[in-house]
C-alpha cells in the first residue's frame, strides 16, 4: 500500500495544516516551532513520545570509527521526563565511547539523503532480547520506534524518532510512509532550526545568549530593545551581535537576514 499525495486526499489535510501552521511561526519563536512539529507528529502518529537530534561529521573521524564520524550535536525531546531524559543523555555520552550499540552503528551507516527505518525491521530478533533494547526502550515505557534521517548537506544530519509504548500496536510500513510524507516537506524548516543554532553556515556553533540575541535580530529588534527584553546591557548585546556576524561571516543585520533566507551562500 503506497500513501497517496493527492493534495484532494482528505487524509493529507492534516499535514498541508501542519506546513501551514509551521510556517507561520516568526524565526524568534523557533524552539516553539519544533515543540508544535513533535507534538503533532505524536498525534498523527498515536504515538508516546518523539526525538529530535542533529549529529555531524567530524572533520577527522578515527579509521576504525564504528560510526563514520557521525556525533550527536544538539538533542531535543517532546515530553523529556526524568527516566527518557537520562536515557537519552546516557546514548548521548555513549555515542562518544568505544563502546556503542548496533542500532547506533546502523542508525549512522549509509548515504541515503533522505531513509525511514521501523525499529522491527532494522534490527535482528536477538537484540530485542539484549541490554540496550532494555535499558533505554522497556524501562522508558517504549516498546517500538519509527525514524527518519535527512541529510541537510554531507555533514550534518536531521535524525527523528517516534516512539509508541508496549500497549500500541507495532509501526506499520504505512505509520512510515505518513511520516517521511511529512518530513520530506519540511527540508526548509529543518535549515531554519540548524541556522538558528549557528550550524551549517555559521564558522562555529553559536553559545545560548548568541542564540537569543540571534532570533530577536532576525525578528527585527533593535539592540537595544534586545537588551532590554533581554535583560543585559546595551555593551553585552552589541559584544554578541558582533560575535553572530563574525561566526556567520556578515557585516550587517541585512546582510544576514539575506543568508537566513537562503539567498547568500
Amino acid at each position: 500500500m503506497q500513501l497517496s499525495t493527492d493534495s484532494t486526499n482528505p487524509q493529507n489535510q492534516d499535514v498541508y495544516a501542519l506546513w501551514d501552521q509551521l510556517a507561520e511561526f516568526s524565526v524568534g519563536d523557533s524552539d516553539a516551532a519544533l515543540t508544535h512539529l513533535l507534538a503533532a507528529l505524536r498525534t498523527m502518529l498515536s504515538a508516546r513520545n518523539v526525538l529530535w537530534g542533529v549529529v555531524v561529521r567530524l572533520p577527522s573521524p578515527k579509521r576504525a570509527d564504528p560510526l563514520l564520524g557521525w556525533r550527536p550535536r544538539l538533542v531535543r525531546v517532546l515530553d523529556p521526563i526524568p527516566a527518557v531524559a537520562a536515557s537519552v543523555q546516557k546514548q548521548f555520552d555513549t555515542l562518544w565511547s568505544n563502546n556503542v550499540d548496533l542500532s547506533q552503528i546502523l542508525s549512522m551507516s549509509g548515504d541515503e539523503p533522505f531513509r525511514i527505518r521501523l525499529l522491527f525491521e532494522a534490527l535482528p530478533p536477538e537484540w530485542f532480547e539484549g541490554e540496550h533494547y532494555r535499558r533505554h526502550y522497556l524501562d522508558v515505557g517504549f516498546a517500538d520506534s519509527v525514524s527518519v534521517r535527512i541529510a541537510l548537506n554531507d555533514d550534518v544530519r536531521i535524525r527523528l524518532f517516534v516512539f509508541r509504548d508496549a500497549q500500541s500496536p507495532r509501526f506499520s510500513p504505512q505509520d512510515g510512509q505518513r511520516l517521511g510524507f511529512v518530513m520530506r516537506g519540511l527540508r526548509w524548516f529543518h535549515r531554519q532550526q540548524l541556522l538558528s543554532h549557528g550550524l551549517l553556515i555559521a564558522n562555529a556553533p553559536l553559545t545560548p545568549a548568541e542564540r537569543r540575541v540571534l532570533l530577536a535580530l532576525l525578528d527585527g529588534h533593535t539592540e537595544k530593545q534586545i537588551a532590554q527584553r533581554l535583560d543585559q546591557s546595551p555593551n553585552t548585546t552589541h559584544f554578541h551581535v558582533k560575535s553572530i556576524y563574525a561566526k556567520f561571516g556578515v557585516r550587517n543585520r541585512s546582510a544576514l537576514t539575506a543568508l537566513w533566507l537562503g539567498k547568500l551562500r
